[in-house]
């Protein structure tokens, strides 16, 4: 019996977009998860046993290659008193042509880091938008994707456990699962309780575009610059766009 998977079909070209992500230098991407590891720890908790979205977040980062003593200094500076008060803030903006993004920063300093953003927009005499200017174009989703053969078996564990995916797709022995944001643990406990030690070759929570658009030369050579400029700023962690590239 196979799976009808006719209703399916957007995950692969979600999970190609995910690449599209900031491509970050390690320095980078090494301060990124020490900030995100710190703001994880210092809500919840630093005992990893106990802090399941800690424990998530480590096993990522080791899999990125972050250094053990990156992720051992920010739990443990989570355990003092006082320290950095990160947030997360999004920001949404307008591109040449029809070109929109989204920006995802962890901060410190709020009106440093849309400083930083506005100007970058400035100067490729861009803007930025309001709330919801832009993401209402977009579907917030998680995408885990695992290389398995048996697909038959692990979109029944998903319903047998409540889960309906978003999309179901399997692209070169790669099962490419995409869930709302809710189920996204709830997706993994049921993968790791069927697959022991199983390796996710994708595991991210973004904004994806629900459709995209194709810009010219002169517009295409723009929205790099602008995207650049983005990607230097350290408080930027993810950057989200409808460009075709």
């Amino acid at each position: 019996m196979r799976i009808n998977l006719q209703f399916f079909g957007r995950a692969y070209e979600v999970r190609k977009a995910s690449i599209q992500k900031t491509g970050a230098m390690k320095g980078k991407l090494y301060t990124n998860y020490a900030k995100e590891i710190y703001l994880i720890a210092k809500k919840g908790s630093p005992d990893i046993e106990a802090n399941i979205a800690l424990k998530r977040l480590v096993e990522k980062a080791k899999k990125e290659q972050v250094p053990n003593d990156i992720i051992t200094r920010a739990i443990e500076k989570a355990k003092g008193t006082g320290g950095e008060d990160y947030e997360v803030v999004t920001y949404e903006g307008f591109g040449p042509g029809a070109s929109t993004l989204i920006i995802r920063t962890l901060t410190d300093n709020v009106n440093r880091t849309v400083g930083l953003v506005r100007a970058a927009f400035n100067k490729v005499h861009k803007s930025l938008g309001v709330n919801n200017s832009v993401s209402y174009n977009y579907d917030y989703l998680a995408i885990i994707s695992i290389k398995y053969d048996k697909e038959e078996e692990v979109f029944n564990a998903l319903l047998e456990n409540g889960i309906e995916p978003i999309d179901f797709e399997i692209e070169n022995n790669e099962i490419v699962i995409s869930v709302s944001p809710s189920d996204h643990n709830k997706v993994k406990d049921v993968l790791e309780k069927l697959i022991p030690n199983v390796n996710y070759e994708l595991d991210e929570e973004g904004m994806y575009p629900k459709d995209k658009v194709t810009l010219n030369e002169e517009d295409m050579d723009t929205f790099q610059k602008l995207y650049k400029m983005l990607d230097e700023i350290d408080d930027v962690t993810d950057i989200y766009h409808n460009v075709e590239m």
